[in-house]
């Protein structure tokens, strides 16, 4: 079995889709468990995956390689190091979770569930592919069902938010293909061998284009090829300006699809420029992401923050929040050391949780209200004080409340960036006051001062939506006290993708 984890675990829910669709239609309970069931292999193999990782090493683990199509060297080709392991596990997890906060879907259920676990094949697929014509499959992979999990059970808007997640996601996919297939003829041999790109890092250019305006820039090969990349993970991620697609595809993807979106996706961007940009390219990322991918972290905390701040529906607030937050992301990872690479990373996977929390909770106020409207509540701690609890360690965690996951990574960022950056360090750091601003203002005017007695006889939250809850808050709270557990796993490895650019910082 251990020769092979990788692959049971991308091609298991591939299965599942596979004995769901031969399903009878109308069987809706017999299509939810066996897609459940079909998103347990992972996540039990994805632990076994941490229990056995070994941190001291930066080789690439567990690998899986074979020939697929000879005569463009493209293989099948997998294989896990510090930083895919944590999003591998945290994939595994979310995928497992959505599944149960699925379990309201009445309308295509049949449907549903299938896209569900393409979906998980594909997300899956990105995080331990080592051959980019792989990797850039599963990228794909995940663009269809995700299209369609947003247009047909979706919200009022469904169309126009699948639409434009769909044109925003295929421009960055047709950037990263220029810049795979530039990679690869100026490769020699041609390959598409992402560690072997790696390790020609060297020999590409770095001279001025002759094509203007490269050569008003001083841009070599290495600078374009970045930069289309860059583009591309830049929507993922989503990083100013390209992230008008997040709100509306949040507000309007129903709540599993929203945790999805925020606790994976959004990641595939960073994860992509720490997996190819920094690597791949170290010259072009010494020379681009020095200043302007902290900048551009700084901003989008700020901006981000704000924008959440005049939010009046309860999603989009949390949507917002994720733009601010993977600012703290871009930051750290601009600062070129320990401190901050690190904090960077294991920001992605704190928000991961974090925010999949914040969603799953405005989802459940959603089935009971049937709206989200931040002024239409009022008092719901005395209505529902379990959920009300829940929620309470979600919003501390988002503002980084010490002992809670959010505050060691972001303090890491911090500390990793202002040797470096000062002035933007300053501006982070009041993006935590931001987020407690907007944190606050939701949580008084939700679930503080006298109950509306329009809601008095809403439920409390029920065992099923507990039981999506519990683990991740069970996540906050111990990754907040003992962040080791993250660390360890990420050292050898983001250090190692560090030096490989620090030698090339002037």
């Amino acid at each position: 079995m251990t020769e092979h984890v990788l692959s049971y675990m991308v091609f298991i829910p591939l299965a599942g889709m596979l004995v769901v669709l031969c399903l009878p239609s109308d069987r809706h309970d017999l299509i939810r468990w066996v897609s459940a069931a079909a998103t347990v292999p992972p996540l039990l193999l994805g632990i076994w995956l941490y229990a056995n990782f070994d941190t001291t090493t930066t080789s690439m683990q567990f690998v899986e390689r074979a020939a697929w199509i000879p005569a463009f060297n493209i293989e099948y080709y997998v294989g896990v190091d510090g930083l895919s392991v944590s999003m591998l596990l945290l994939t595994a997890l979310l995928s497992f979770l959505c599944i149960f906060a699925s379990w309201g879907i009445d309308k295509g259920v049949k449907g549903y569930f299938a896209l569900f676990l393409l979906l998980d094949t594909g997300m899956t697929g990105v995080f331990v592919a080592l051959d980019f014509v792989l990797f850039y499959v599963f990228w794909e992979v995940m663009l269809l069902p995700m299209y369609f999990l947003i247009g047909i059970w979706g919200g009022p808007r469904k169309e126009y938010a699948a639409i434009k997640f769909f044109l925003y996601t295929l421009l960055g996919s047709v950037l990263m293909l220029v810049a795979i297939l530039a990679l690869y003829f100026y490769s020699e041999p041609n390959t598409f061998d992402m560690t072997k790109l790696m390790d020609r890092s060297n020999l590409y250019g770095t001279e001025p284009l002759a094509m203007w305006p490269f050569n008003v820039w001083g841009w070599g090969f290495q600078h374009v090829v970045w930069m289309a990349l860059f583009i591309g993970f830049a929507i993922k991620i989503p990083a100013f300006p390209f992230h008008t697609w997040l709100p509306d595809a949040h507000v309007e993807a129903p709540t599993a699809i929203s945790v999805i979106l925020a606790g994976i996706l959004l990641k595939m961007g960073t994860y992509g420029i720490l997996r190819i940009n920094y690597p791949m390219l170290p010259e072009a990322t010494a020379d681009l992401a020095f200043w302007f991918l902290a900048a551009l972290g700084a901003w989008n905390i700020v901006y981000g923050g704000l924008c959440a701040m005049a939010q009046t529906d309860m999603k989009k607030l949390v949507a917002y929040s994720s733009v601010s937050h993977m600012g703290y992301v871009m930051l750290g990872m601009a600062a070129f050391n320990t401190q901050g690479i690190n904090g960077a990373v294991l920001q992605m996977f704190n928000h991961g949780c974090i925010t999949a929390m914040l969603f799953l909770l405005v989802g459940v106020i959603y089935d009971r209200a049937h709206h989200r409207e931040i002024n239409g509540f009022g008092g719901l701690a005395g209505i529902m004080p379990v959920y009300a609890g829940f929620t309470a360690l979600a919003f501390f965690a988002s503002m980084g409340l010490p002992g809670l996951s959010g505050f060691v990574s972001e303090v890491l960022v911090l500390l990793g960036a202002w040797p470096k950056y000062h002035a933007l360090t300053i501006v982070a750091a009041l993006g935590i006051v931001i987020t407690a601003g907007y944190m606050l203002w939701m949580m008084q005017r939700v679930y503080l001062g006298p109950p509306n007695e329009k809601y008095r006889d809403l439920p409390e939250i029920n065992g099923r939506e507990i039981f999506t809850l519990f683990p991740l808050g069970a996540i906050v709270v111990i990754v907040g006290v003992y962040p080791r557990v993250v660390l360890d796993l990420l050292q050898a490895s983001l250090n190692n993708i560090n030096q490989m650019v620090i030698s090339h910082l002037s």
